[in-house]
């Protein structure tokens, strides 16, 4: 998707892939087969390269600074990156900043679970792997100590969190450019399923005028803290205090474009993928305001449905306006294998139009 935001400006990309059937590798023109964790692949990928960007937060933080130090351009930078790499440095600095979190620390085993437990509200809390984990893996509702073995069995440090009682999860989404420009984008509502974003709709409904400017400046002063180039996601929690005021705290970060921007694909005048095709290249970056009232994404999971001719079909029929965005993976049950956009100035109807059109997609509805 960032590569066809590119396309219109002529921009050639050349992709480093894992396997041919990566969805970019079906449509970039030169792609390399390889290990993104192997130093010597990287540097002669990079070679002849304008500038590096990414479309995960995988690659070894070592190895871009090695990259940087051939004189590479890397954008976002290691330094930047590590924060949305690794969730114990991201915690650390974000406190440093003062931006608001769920009370957190390290711990080293059950035991100091336990205590961490105990120095707040006493369990459940939030377990997570420092390093590696997405869509809900690396993620543990741990509700005694012996619940806690489980995540340190892989030998890696591991993230403690309160349990926040959130209303709902929120996405401030920005872009941010070389030399400081930023834009950002309308702060939306994202529900999840299972530990998986299911829909995102934009604007937040019901957020007050206050708590969306308040999102976005903290979204905007995090990615000039952390100096971040390109697509920053600021994935937060939604939640009242002992007053009953209503607050934002920071739960994940992502450098990149990001699910919970995928509606600005139909539903803002640039999209997250173009602009950070332009902030990656220091270009002026493009209006990030809607194009409608509402816009709705959905996300299309993996299911049983063999046929997706006939489930365009069908959906296209129905519905005219709607965006149909697949991505040329291979069907596994509950893996992200598309998603669609509807817009429209009903929010109901909007709603209805996106469930309707990923759930026929999946195969979870048939008529």
């Amino acid at each position: 998707m960032t590569h066809e935001a590119g396309i219109p400006l002529g921009i050639r990309f050349k992709l480093l892939s894992d396997t041919p059937q990566d969805s970019a590798a079906q449509v970039v023109g030169d792609v390399v087969i390889g290990d993104y964790r192997d130093l010597a692949t990287l540097r002669e990928f990079a070679r002849g390269c304008d500038v590096i960007t990414f479309d995960h937060e995988h690659v070894p933080t070592e190895h871009l600074r090695a990259l940087e130090a051939d004189g590479i351009p890397v954008r976002p930078g290691p330094d930047a990156l590590v924060h949305a790499q690794d969730k114990g440095v991201m915690r650390a600095k974000l406190t440093e900043i003062g931006a608001p979190c769920p009370r957190h620390r390290i711990v080293s085993d059950p035991s100091d679970v336990e205590a961490f437990a105990a120095e707040g509200d006493g369990f459940p809390v939030i377990l997570k792997t420092v390093r590696g984990g997405y869509d809900g893996k690396g993620v543990w509702f741990v509700r005694s100590a012996k619940d806690a073995e489980e995540p340190f069995r892989a030998g890696v440090p591991v993230l403690a969190e309160e349990k926040v009682d959130f209303t709902r999860e929120l996405a401030a989404n920005i872009v941010r450019s070389p030399h400081g420009q930023a834009v950002a984008y309308p702060v939306v509502e994202s529900i999840q399923v299972d530990g998986v974003c299911d829909t995102v709709i934009a604007p937040a409904p019901g957020l007050s005028e206050e708590l969306s400017a308040q999102a976005q400046e903290l979204a905007l002063r995090i990615a000039k803290e952390l100096d971040v180039v390109g697509h920053l996601a600021v994935e937060l929690f939604e939640a009242v205090d002992s007053e009953g005021n209503r607050r934002i705290l920071v739960n994940e970060l992502a450098m990149r474009p990001h699910n919970s921007g995928h509606w600005t694909q139909d539903g803002a005048i640039t999209s997250q993928f173009a602009n950070h095709v332009r902030a990656v290249l220091d270009l002026p970056l493009g209006d990030p305001r809607p194009r409608a009232e509402w816009t709705v994404m959905a996300n299309v999971l993996g299911g049983d449905y063999p046929d997706m001719y006939s489930a365009y079909l069908h959906c296209m029929a129905r519905d005219p306006q709607l965006k149909i965005h697949m991505y040329g993976k291979d069907v596994k049950p509950g893996r992200k294998v598309g998603h669609v956009n509807t817009y429209g100035d009903d929010l109901a109807d909007v709603r209805e139009r996106a469930a309707h059109a990923a759930g026929y997609l999946r195969g979870t509805i048939t008529e």
